[in-house]
């Protein structure tokens, strides 16, 4: 099965939704470690972007949106529409970041 395709749209150009297989998620639960604090402590005091954290981040919507794809290609999705993103702190120093979307069948319009 192909990869479905993702917009945070609520169509795809070209495609015409034909059913709607209901919500499609993924989430991931992120932790700093002490180095990562360590620096952002010396961040804290200087000023600068905490590149640790950044990647800590980057890393997790990464993969939120590969755990949201495969729970649409679970569903049989074509596609998945309205897809967003969430962040939230869940303790100190944990986050979870969160995809979502509708996953959908689609239909190319025929000629």
């Amino acid at each position: 099965m192909k990869e479905p395709l993702i917009a945070t749209t609520n169509a795809i150009a070209g495609y015409t939704v034909s059913a709607n297989l209901g919500m499609a998620r993924g989430s991931t639960v992120r932790a700093k470690h002490i180095g990562r604090d360590i620096t952002a402590l010396l961040k804290n005091i200087v000023g600068g972007e905490i590149k640790g954290y950044t990647e800590l981040l980057a890393e997790g919507r990464e993969e939120a949106l590969y755990r949201m794809t495969q729970d649409a290609q679970r569903l049989g999705a074509d596609g998945v529409i309205g897809v967003r993103m969430t962040t939230s702190m869940i303790s100190q120093g944990a986050v979870e970041i969160m995809a979502y979307g509708t996953a959908v069948k689609l239909e190319e319009p025929t000629a």
